[in-house]
C-alpha cells in the first residue's frame, strides 16, 4: 500500500433522468418557449450524470470538476423538482465502495428513490477522487506540496459534510461506506495527511525546528486519533480495506513522532540542553525501530533511521567527551506543543468554479407551492367578492319577480305582452331554450362516469401494489425492508378521497340543477313559444289606464332604473376584480433568500387585502345601497297595488306573469350552472389524469424497486446452506487403512518432490547419510572394481553396476506395469552393506558377493571434483531414477 492513503470510488447504475423529468415538466408548465427550454435542460442533466459517474475517471482535475459540476447541479436542482417517492420517483443504486462482494451475491448496494442519497454518493466519490489526485502529486516540489495540501483538505471537509448530513438526507440506515462512523475516520485520515503535507512543506523550506516540530506532532495526533477510530469502531475492521489502513495509521502515527521528537532534539541542541537532545533521540530512534519491526511491509523508514543514528552517535559523543550532560527520563522531558495549519473545507454549493445552473429560470418548488397556495387563496378572494354581488343581484330579481315589477308598471291595458316579458322570451330563445338546457343535463353523467372511471383506476392500481407489497413483507418477514406502501401511499389516497368527495357533492349538486329545472319547466316552454302563442297564454284584465300618469308609477319606475344601475356597476366591478393581477414570486423568492422559508400564509393575506380591499369595500357599498332602494321599492308597490283595481282576472294575469319572470331568471341560472359544471367536469378530468399518471408512476417505481430487491433477496438465500451443519461420525473422517495382502512386498514409501527453482548449472545429487551400522572389515576388492581413489567428502553415491537390477523405480503391486523380480529389495538405495547373495535362477551370471563394506567413488580421467564423469548429453546418470518430465511425483499416488 502506499504512504499515502486514497479512497476508492463508488459504483453507481445507470438512471434514466429524461423521461421522468420531462414528463414532469410538460405537465406542469406550458407548452411554448419555456417549456423547451427545460426540457432541453434535462438532456443536458443526463449527459452531464453519464460523464461524472457512467464511465472511469482519470486521477485529474479536469475529472474532479465534473463530479462537482454534477453535484452542483443536483444541489440547484432538488428544490425545483418533487423528488420523493410518492411523487416525481428516481430510484437511485450505487454500491458499497469498499465491500467487494462475493462470487454468487455481488458486492453490497442500495437503492433509494431521493436526491439527498445521489448526492451523497456523489460527494462521496468526489472526496475519493480528491484523495486519489492528492496522492499522486509530486512532493519533491512546491506546487506538488500545494494541491496535495488542498484537495486533502478538499476531501476531509466532503466526508465530514456526509458525516453530518446522511441520515438526514436518507432517512434509512445507508450502507457502511457512507455511513457516519466510517466517514468520520475517512475525515481524520484526510486532514492527517494534510498535515503531514504541511510538514513536508516546512522540511524542505528549511523552516525551524521548533515549527516543524509542532506540526509533526500535530500530524501524529491526528493519525492516533484516526488509528483510534479503526481501531475501536466495531464495524470499520470488517472491510479489509480498514484492517490495511490500521497499520499504515499506525505507522504513520509513530512516525510523526519520531519527526517530533528528532526536530525538538534539535531545539534542545540549540539551548544547549545536549542530555534532552540525547533523550529525545534515543526516543525518536526507538520509535523508529518500531516501525521497521511492524510495519516495514507498509512504509520504509530506512532514511530516518538513519538519520536519528548518525544525530544520536554524534551527541553521545559530544557529549560523553566535552559536555557530560546528564540524560533525563523520557517521561521527565517536556511536551512537544501543537501547530494544526490544515482545515476541513466547507462544503457549500457551488463548488465547481464553471458551473451554470441549467435550470437557472425554473423557480423552486416552495416558491411553486407557496404560488399555487397563493393563487388558490386569490381565488377564493375573487369568488367570494363575485358570489357576493351575484347573490345580492340574484335577490333582487328574486324580491323584482314576487312584486311583478316592472312587468305590473308595463302591463297597464291588461291585454298585451308586457315589454319586459317579452324581452325575457326572446333572451331565453337565444339561449338555445329548453333543446340547450336538456343536452346539457344529459351530457352531465357521461361526463361523471369518464371522472369515475379515471379516479377507481388510478386506486386500484394503488391498491393491487400494496396488496402484492403486502404479500411479499407476510412471506420474507424483516427482510422485505422497504418502506410499506401503505404508509407511502397515504398522501395519495388522500388525495384520491378528495377527488371523491368532490365528485360526491357535484353529484348532489347537479341533482339540485335537475329539480329547479323540473319546476320551471312549463313556464321556460312557454316562454320559448312563438308571440302570440305566449300572448294567448297569458289571461286578460280590466284596463287600469288611469295609473299610467299617476306619481307612484314615475316613483317605481325611477327605482327600478336605479337597480338597473347597480346591477351594471356590479358587471363592470366583476370585471375588474377577475382582472387583477400580481405576481407573487419575487416577494417568495425575496423571502426564501433572506429568511431561508417562506411564510405564505402571511404574504399573501397581506398582498390580497392591498390588492381587493377597496374592491371589498365597493362591494360593500352597493349591498347597502341595494338594501335601501328594494325596501323604497316595496313601500312604493304597496301604494301601486292599493291604487290598482283587483278582480279575479287581474290576480290570475299577474301571478302568471310573476312566474313567467321568474322562469326566465331560473332559466338563465340553471344555464350558467350546467355550463359551469361541464366545465367542471372536464376540468377535473385533466386533474384526475394527472392523478393517475402520478399513481401510474410510482407503481412502475415501486414494481421496479420490488424486482431489484427480490433479485437481491433470491441472491442471498441462496448463499446460505440449504441444512444445519452436523457431526460426521469419527469413523468416516478418518477411515482406517486397509490390510496389506497377505505374502505381497511392503510398499515403497511415498515422495513428494517440491518443484525446484530454475538454477544456473546443473547440480550433482546430494550425498546419502553415512550408513546406520557398523562397517565390517574391509576384505578384497572385487574382480573388475574400480580403483580405490582419495576419499572425497563429498562424493556422491557409487553408480550401480550396468547389469539389469528390475524396473527403474519401485512399484505397487497391481498397478499398471508392475512386476516383481525375484530376490528383489525395494528399498535398494541407501543400504550400503549387501549381504551375501547367492546366484539367482533368472540370472545366472552373478557371483557369490559377500559383505562389502561403503566405498568412496574412484575419480575418472576427465572427472572434477571427484564427481563421476558425466553421462552423454540427454542421458541421465546410471542407474538413478529419471525424474519424469514437469517435475510429476516418482511413485503412483494413492
Amino acid at each position: 500500500m502506499a504512504t499515502f492513503i486514497s479512497v476508492p470510488l463508488k459504483k453507481s447504475s445507470e438512471v434514466d433522468l429524461v423521461k421522468p423529468l420531462s414528463k414532469f415538466i410538460t405537465t406542469t408548465y406550458p407548452a411554448g418557449e419555456e417549456q423547451g427550454e427545460y426540457i432541453r435542460a434535462v438532456d443536458e442533466l443526463n449527459k452531464l450524470r453519464k460523464n461524472a459517474l457512467g464511465r472511469p475517471l482519470d486521477k485529474h482535475e479536469s475529472s474532479l470538476e465534473i463530479l462537482l459540476r454534477y453535484y452542483d447541479q443536483l444541489c440547484a436542482v432538488e428544490p425545483k423538482f418533487p423528488f420523493s417517492e410518492n411523487q416525481l420517483c428516481l430510484t437511485f443504486t450505487w454500491k458499497d465502495a469498499f465491500d467487494k462482494g462475493s462470487l454468487f451475491g455481488g458486492s453490497v448496494k442500495l437503492a433509494l428513490a431521493s436526491v439527498g442519497y445521489e448526492k451523497t454518493c456523489v460527494l462521496f466519490n468526489a472526496a475519493a477522487l480528491a484523495s486519489q489526485i492528492a496522492s499522486e502529486q509530486n512532493l519533491d516540489n512546491d506546487e506538488g506540496l500545494k494541491t496535495a495540501a488542498k484537495f486533502y483538505q478538499l476531501a476531509s471537509g466532503a466526508f465530514g459534510h456526509i458525516k453530518d448530513t446522511v441520515l438526514t438526507a436518507l432517512n434509512r440506515e445507508p450502507t457502511m461506506d457512507i455511513s457516519p462512523e466510517t466517514v468520520g475516520t475517512l475525515k481524520l485520515i484526510m486532514l492527517a495527511q494534510a498535515q503531514e503535507v504541511f510538514f513536508l512543506k516546512a522540511t524542505s523550506d528549511r523552516m525551524k525546528d521548533a515549527i516543524i516540530a509542532k506540526l509533526a506532532n500535530q500530524a501524529a495526533d491526528f493519525y492516533g486519533e484516526a488509528c483510534k477510530q479503526c481501531q475501536y469502531k466495531d464495524n470499520l475492521p470488517k472491510y479489509f480495506y480498514f484492517q490495511e489502513v490500521l497499520s499504515v495509521l499506525a505507522a504513520k502515527h509513530t512516525i510523526m513522532q519520531a519527526n517530533a521528537e528528532l526536530h525538538q532534539s534539535m531545539v534542545s541542541k540549540q539551548k544547549k540542553r545536549f542530555g534532552e537532545e540525547i533523550a529525545r533521540l534515543q526516543r525518536s530512534a526507538e520509535l523508529v525501530k518500531t516501525v521497521a519491526s511492524g510495519y516495514d511491509e507498509y512504509v520504509s523508514v530506512k532514511d530516518l533511521s538513519e538519520k536519528i543514528n548518525r544525530a544520536l552517535v554524534a551527541a553521545k559523543k559530544d557529549n560523553d567527551f566535552i559536555y557530560h550532560d546528564r540524560v533525563p527520563d523520557v517521561k521527565d522531558l517536556e511536551h512537544i506543543g501543537k501547530a494544526a495549519l490544515v482545515k476541513a473545507t466547507t462544503i457549500t454549493p457551488p463548488l465547481s468554479q464553471k458551473f451554470a445552473d441549467l435550470f437557472e429560470e425554473m423557480v423552486p418548488m416552495v416558491v411553486q407551492q407557496s404560488m399555487s397556495n397563493y393563487t388558490q387563496r386569490k381565488a377564493e378572494t375573487v369568488n367570494r367578492l363575485v358570489g357576493t354581488m351575484r347573490e345580492a343581484t340574484n335577490l333582487c330579481n328574486g324580491v323584482l319577480a314576487s312584486l311583478n315589477l316592472p312587468a305590473a308598471l308595463e302591463d297597464l291595458s291588461g291585454d298585451s305582452i308586457p315589454p319586459s316579458i317579452a324581452e325575457k322570451a326572446r333572451a331565453v330563445v337565444q339561449l338555445g331554450g329548453l333543446q340547450s338546457i336538456e343536452q346539457l343535463i344529459r351530457d352531465l353523467p357521461e361526463l361523471l362516469t369518464r371522472n369515475r372511471e379515471i379516479l377507481d383506476e388510478a386506486l386500484k392500481m394503488l391498491n393491487n401494489e400494496e396488496t402484492t407489497d403486502n404479500e411479499l413483507r407476510t412471506k420474507f418477514n424483516q427482510r422485505w425492508n422497504r418502506t410499506p406502501s401503505g404508509d407511502l401511499y397515504k398522501p395519495l389516497r388522500t388525495e384520491g378521497a378528495n377527488f371523491s368527495n368532490i365528485l360526491d357533492k357535484a353529484v348532489q349538486a347537479d341533482q339540485v340543477v335537475r329539480d329547479r329545472y323540473t319546476a320551471h319547466c312549463d313556464m321556460i316552454a312557454l316562454l320559448c313559444k312563438p308571440e302570440n302563442e305566449l300572448n294567448a297564454a297569458i289571461p286578460s284584465a280590466n284596463p287600469t289606464k288611469t295609473l299610467q300618469g299617476s306619481e307612484v308609477v314615475n316613483v317605481l319606475r325611477s327605482q327600478l332604473a336605479q337597480l338597473d344601475e347597480m346591477k351594471k356597476e356590479r358587471e363592470t366591478l366583476e370585471g375588474e376584480i377577475k382582472a387583477v393581477t400580481f405576481d407573487m414570486s419575487t416577494s417568495f423568492l425575496t423571502a426564501l433568500s433572506q429568511d431561508g422559508t417562506i411564510n405564505e400564509e402571511q404574504l399573501s393575506i397581506s398582498q390580497l387585502d392591498q390588492l381587493y380591499g377597496a374592491y371589498n369595500q365597493r362591494v360593500q357599498t352597493t349591498l347597502r345601497s341595494q338594501e335601501e332602494v328594494l325596501g323604497q321599492i316595496q313601500t312604493s308597490h304597496q301604494e301601486f297595488s292599493s291604487l290598482k283595481q283587483s278582480n279575479t282576472e287581474a290576480n290570475q294575469r299577474e301571478e302568471v306573469l310573476k312566474k313567467l319572470a321568474s322562469a326566465h331568471d331560473s332559466y338563465v341560472e340553471i344555464s350558467n350552472n350546467l355550463r359551469e359544471g361541464t366545465k367542471f367536469y372536464n376540468d377535473l378530468t385533466e386533474i384526475l389524469l394527472k392523478f393517475q399518471n402520478k399513481c401510474s408512476d410510482i407503481v412502475f417505481a415501486r414494481k421496479t424497486e420490488r424486482d431489484e430487491l427480490l433479485k437481491d433477496l433470491q441472491q442471498s438465500i441462496a448463499r446460505e446452506p440449504s441444512a444445519p451443519s452436523f457431526n460426521v461420525p469419527a469413523y468416516q473422517t478418518n477411515p482406517a487403512a486397509p490390510a496389506a495382502p497377505a505374502g505381497g512386498p511392503t510398499p515403497a514409501p511415498r515422495t513428494v518432490f517440491q518443484p525446484q527453482q530454475p538454477q544456473a548449472k546443473p547440480q550433482p545429487p546430494a550425498r546419502p547419510p553415512p550408513p546406520s551400522v557398523i562397517p565390517q572389515a574391509a576384505s578384497t576388492p572385487p574382480i573388475n572394481a574400480p580403483p580405490m581413489g582419495p576419499p572425497n567428502s563429498n562424493q556422491p553415491p557409487m553408480a550401480p553396476p550396468s547389469q539389469a537390477q528390475g524396473p527403474p523405480y519401485p512399484s505397487y503391486q497391481g498397478y499398471t506395469g508392475c512386476y516383481q523380480m525375484p530376490g528383489y529389495n525395494p528399498y535398494p538405495y541407501g543400504q550400503y552393506n549387501m549381504p551375501n547373495m547367492p546366484n539367482m535362477p533368472n540370472m545366472p551370471n552373478m557371483p557369490n558377493m559377500p559383505n562389502m563394506p561403503y566405498m568412496g567413488y574412484q575419480q575418472t580421467p576427465g572427472q572434477q571434483g571427484g564427481y563421476p564423469a558425466a553421462p552423454p548429453p540427454g542421458q541421465p546418470y546410471p542407474g538413478y531414477p529419471q525424474q519424469p518430465p514437469q517435475q510429476q511425483p516418482y511413485y503412483p499416488q494413492q
